[in-house]
């Protein structure tokens, strides 16, 4: 029986490490922080009678043997890095919540046919080494193991000095072994099933996004001496431009996402008109095709603006990540664990990418959902309850049961 108590107990605990003013969390992969999360992890999971191995990425495997040692193994887990304004539960609770269901298997005294592995992959966020996901990425076969060992983060040092350095430069093949069925369990990151009040996601697939570069370049200017209809304003035409492709957004159903997150200005002067605008757009759909469309009017709407104010502008497209779809077996047997239980299911995509993501390209995988408060995350107030958190570990403890048992 999965406690609440004990697991509620176990993410306060790591919530400790790296523990912000706010409440928050900051555990950059392969910090400090990030080290101690992994030991307490490391010592969990041994105290729980798993054999811990770990890659040459830093991923770390906790395996719970089963009957059969030829059986691939059931994997659930996730990442226990942050954001520097992280979260108590975004990766911590999918790490955990894993770690709970092989304790409650142990109070239980079951042995499953096939073993099962709880997984702590390296580097999800992204958030120091550029590239978000490399531990999940390089089990997949996605990125090659050098060009993460190889990375740098601001301060010119390498992700493969920084593994050494905290002690998990582990010495097993980075490529994925087999595997049965990965289920990751993981907060919503979003508003819908806390606004529908129900307690479980059935995760059908992540999002298609579309990322584009735009360079928005007009003409400097003294910001007293020209006249406003003879500028050639980069930021004018960029800020046009973010207002119209959140329009395009609107003229579809279902709505896609639009953001513009990162904006560069040059020069960036108070006293100056701007020359160049360079910003970011992500755009993400469940819909390929219907994204491809979005993508098309993005395009038009800026090159448009750029016309009519006599600028340049040049759209680059320097991401296109395809719809993931999860498995149609495992999607079920969340639903089915959620019914079984009576808890409230409903299906779901996730606006995210996960490391489920990139494994469902490999291998059989799922996620289920809980909800978060308001839907935030990626931000200090992060919160979910003590009761989603545990209905959510129950109904993962019976599907890694279920696929764990099946032949």
């Amino acid at each position: 029986m999965i406690d609440q108590e004990r697991l509620w107990a176990s993410l306060m605990e790591m919530a400790v490490i790296g523990r912000t003013a706010r409440g928050g969390v900051c555990r950059r992969a392969l910090s400090d922080e990030d080290k101690v999360s992994r030991d307490l992890f490391v010592s969990w999971s041994e105290a729980a009678g798993c054999q811990v191995r770990i890659d040459r990425v830093g991923n770390i495997f906790a395996r719970r043997p089963g009957r059969d040692g030829n059986a691939s193994p059931v994997v659930t887990g996730s990442h226990l890095d942050t954001q520097p304004l992280g979260g108590r539960f975004d990766g911590a609770y999918g790490v955990l919540a894993g770690l709970e269901v092989v304790r409650a298997l142990n109070d239980a005294d079951i042995e499953t046919r096939a073993p099962i592995d709880i997984v702590n992959w390296t580097d999800e966020e992204g958030c120091r080494f550029t590239t978000r996901t490399m531990g999940s990425m390089a089990f997949a076969g996605m990125i090659d193991e050098a060009a993460i060992l190889d990375a740098i983060d601001e301060d010119g040092v390498s992700f493969a000095d920084e593994l050494s350095r905290i002690g998990y430069a582990g010495s097993g093949s980075v490529l994925g072994h087999p595997v049965k069925a990965l289920i990751e369990i993981h907060i919503e990151q979003g508003p819908l099933l806390e606004q529908a009040g129900i307690s479980i996601g059935a995760v059908l697939g992540a999002q298609a996004r579309r990322i584009f570069q735009v360079t928005v370049t007009g003409e400097e200017g003294h910001a007293g001496t020209l006249p406003m209809d003879q500028r050639k304003d980069a930021f004018l035409g960029a800020a046009r431009m973010t207002d119209a492709v959140n329009a395009v957004a609107f003229c579809h159903q279902p709505v896609p996402v639009i953001t513009v997150g990162h904006v560069r200005v040059r020069p960036n002067s108070r006293n100056t008109i701007p020359g160049e605008t360079i910003f970011t757009i992500d755009s993400r759909h469940p819909d390929d095709d219907l994204l491809d469309r979005v993508s098309g009017e993005i395009q038009v709407a800026c090159r448009a603006i750029a016309d009519d104010m006599g600028l340049n502008v040049d759209v680059d497209q320097v991401s296109n990540a395809k719809a993931v779809g999860f498995d149609a077996h495992c999607v079920e047997a969340v639903r089915r664990a959620a019914a079984g239980r009576g808890i409230a299911c409903m299906d779901v995509f996730s606006g995210a990418g996960h490391d489920a993501c990139n494994v469902a390209r490999i291998a059989l995988a799922g996620m289920i959902f809980v909800p978060c408060k308001d839907g935030i995350s990626h931000n200090e107030l992060e919160s979910a309850t003590p009761e989603d958190v545990t209905d959510g570990a129950r109904v993962l403890h019976d599907v890694v049961l279920e696929f764990a048992e099946a032949v």
